[in-house]
């Protein structure tokens, strides 16, 4: 079993390839993920900075890198969804992630971490998020928001979905010839593909093929803490097809904290992890060097990592 730490915590504030390695082979990581943020030339560049510092590159998040005449703001996982109804939309999306696959292959990475698009509605993830701030999760007006905007989801999520499974099909069979996996994200706004059911159909659709499950602790957990969906659940209906783990702490519904800034269990995952299990570090600015490493750490012990 390995552990990881994303690009996402230091490569905003990291000049060239050769100091965002140094920081993070610092805090005792020698495996990394590269985030979606990262244009073309930095991508390169970490690829040859890799090597001479001792630094496998395990994982890759979609897009990476970001997409031409996007700027790195633009540049977000669903710049361009797998799941937009808009063909020439659709088409880059794919594009794009074929991009990634081969940059991932090319790097001598395992797999590639994707979003899958969303469903077109008013998200109301947000708004919850504000009620629940303010003690009011359990309350009508909170009740009321959150089940128009699961009717509106699910009156709506048919034809998007299908485009996903369109999508995720040219994706496999491009991901086999480069020997790369897919894992399929936990997502943060419920609004996005896939809901919890939802990654089950993909799975089935997919079986004994390239595509697996990328749980996210963070996002996993503000589906419960919403009462959009139980942590658990995740875990025990796809954890057979556990790729990796985007590992990242939570408090109340702020998520990508260090591990153990926060208050989710992480032990709760220890059952469903192998050793071929991918880990990644999460942890997003203001995430301190200190807090990461005592993450580290903790995630070694819990986990049994030598």
């Amino acid at each position: 079993m390995s552990l990881a730490i994303s690009t996402s915590w230091n490569a905003h504030r990291s000049q060239n390839a050769a100091e965002l390695l140094f920081e993070i082979k610092a805090l005792g990581f020698t495996d990394v993920e590269l985030s979606f943020n990262l244009e073309a030339e930095f991508v390169e560049a970490l690829g040859r900075e890799s090597a001479g510092q001792g630094i496998r590159i395990l994982s890759v998040h979609n897009y990476c890198p970001i997409p031409p005449g996007l700027t790195r703001r633009e540049a977000l996982p669903d710049c361009y969804s797998l799941a937009s109804l808009k063909e020439e939309e659709r088409r880059l999306a794919v594009k794009y992630t074929k991009n990634t696959i081969s940059t991932a292959s090319g790097l001598g990475a395992r797999a590639v971490v994707l979003h899958c698009g969303r469903v077109q509605i008013p998200d109301a993830t947000r708004r919850l998020i504000e009620l629940y701030d303010r003690g009011r999760s359990g309350q009508p007006g909170f009740i009321k928001i959150k089940d128009k905007m699961l009717r509106q989801r699910d009156t709506r999520s048919a034809a998007f979905l299908d485009q996903v499974i369109k999508s995720l099909d040219e994706l496999n069979t491009y991901a086999k010839t480069k020997n790369i996996f897919l894992g399929v994200e936990t997502r943060f706004y419920y609004c996005e593909i896939p809901s919890l059911s939802e990654i089950g159909i993909i799975l089935d659709k997919f079986s004994h093929s390239q595509i697996y499950y990328w749980h996210d602790t963070g996002h996993a957990q503000l589906m419960e803490n919403l009462g959009l969906a139980k942590h658990k659940d995740f875990l025990d209906l796809y954890g057979h097809r556990l790729l990796g783990v985007h590992l990242h702490d939570i408090r109340g519904c702020r998520d990508h904290l260090a591990p153990g800034t926060g208050t989710m269990d992480f032990g709760l995952l220890k059952p469903y992890l192998t050793k071929d299990t991918l880990l990644t570090v999460e942890a997003h600015d203001p995430a301190t060097a200190e807090e990461v490493g005592k993450s580290r750490e903790l995630i070694r012990k819990i986990y049994g990592i030598d």
